[in-house]
């Protein structure tokens, strides 16, 4: 029985910025973490964790490598390698939180929109919108901040973001840019062997 999951990057507007995957319910969380780093073009340079969309809930789920153990109780830090989607969701409209990057604290609300009768053994893209954010540059407040200079030849950081982004003269960022076939191309080949080569800080 896959999920249909619908994740927005919460605290983007205009456009919104959001991916509709089918994922099987036996993967994991480690799984599930680059699935959803593929379909929004994540680089993973950045450690993450899975929550719940709950503010009194302690639960974390990680890759506990990159976590002080000792910090948590037994039942708070669950390894993101060692439980499954299905362990978890339970019903449609249930919601959870995938935090990327613990210092800029990308939040994307994670809705599960549909639980499937069919078969599936791979993840897929089905839809979406916006451009994924660049990596670094501050979280949502900071990506709003890009718009504005990017959309200013005078603001003072007009130049300098440019630069950053490594745009051409005549080269926009475009934020409302999204190519499913990309998205699916990229979800449909994410190498779940792959070690992650950053540390927590």
């Amino acid at each position: 029985m896959p999920f249909q999951f619908k994740i927005q990057i919460k605290d983007i507007i205009k456009p919104p910025v959001w991916r509709r995957l089918l994922v099987p319910e036996n993967f994991t969380f480690y799984q599930f973490h680059l699935i959803i780093q593929a379909a929004f073009d994540w680089q993973d340079a950045h450690a993450y964790e899975f929550s719940p969309d709950d503010r009194f809930s302690n639960l974390i789920i990680a890759d506990k490598e990159l976590y002080d153990i000792d910090f948590f109780e037994d039942d708070e830090l669950i390894d993101s390698k060692e439980i499954k989607l299905a362990d978890i969701f339970k019903a449609e409209g249930q919601k959870f939180v995938y935090t990327y990057d613990l210092g800029d604290n990308w939040e994307h609300l994670i809705t599960s929109e549909k639980i499937t009768g069919e078969k599936l053994f791979l993840a897929d893209c089905l839809a979406g919108k916006g451009n994924c954010p660049p990596e670094d540059c501050g979280g949502p407040w900071g990506y709003e901040e890009l718009k504005v200079a990017l959309a200013d030849p005078k603001h003072r950081e007009h130049k300098e973001f440019r630069k950053w982004l490594g745009l051409k003269k005549n080269e926009d960022w475009d934020f409302n840019f999204f190519s499913l076939k990309e998205a699916q191309e990229a979800v449909r080949n994410v190498d779940f062997d792959q070690e992650n080569n950053f540390e927590l800080v």
